[in-house]
């Protein structure tokens, strides 16, 4: 479980799709599928989730010094609890 969600992904902009749309976002880990998240999150924060959706966020190259550096990437997942449902880390409590 804990090797599948790495960190929940706190900003203005998904705070504001918590609020209106109970959506949380997470980064997850790369080998990860919908079903997966879902029992995670569900196990986690004993909530019933509604939906998943994710996508994976291309990292870029940079140039360090003469080298280029490999780009690192990572998996987002946005979580659709179902109504009435909430996770408390998203308020602020």
């Amino acid at each position: 479980m804990y090797e599948i969600i790495k960190k929940p992904l706190i900003s203005e902009k998904n705070a504001t799709h918590a609020e209106l749309a109970n959506t949380y976002a997470f980064e997850v880990s790369l080998e990860a599928t919908k079903t997966d998240i879902k029992q995670a999150v569900e196990k986690a924060f004993n909530v019933k989730v509604a939906s998943v959706r994710t996508q994976v966020c291309r990292g870029r190259w940079f140039r360090k010094h003469a080298r280029l550096g490999a780009p690192k990437h990572w998996k987002k997942a946005l979580v659709q609890l179902k109504a009435g449902e909430k996770i408390s880390i998203f308020e602020g409590a």
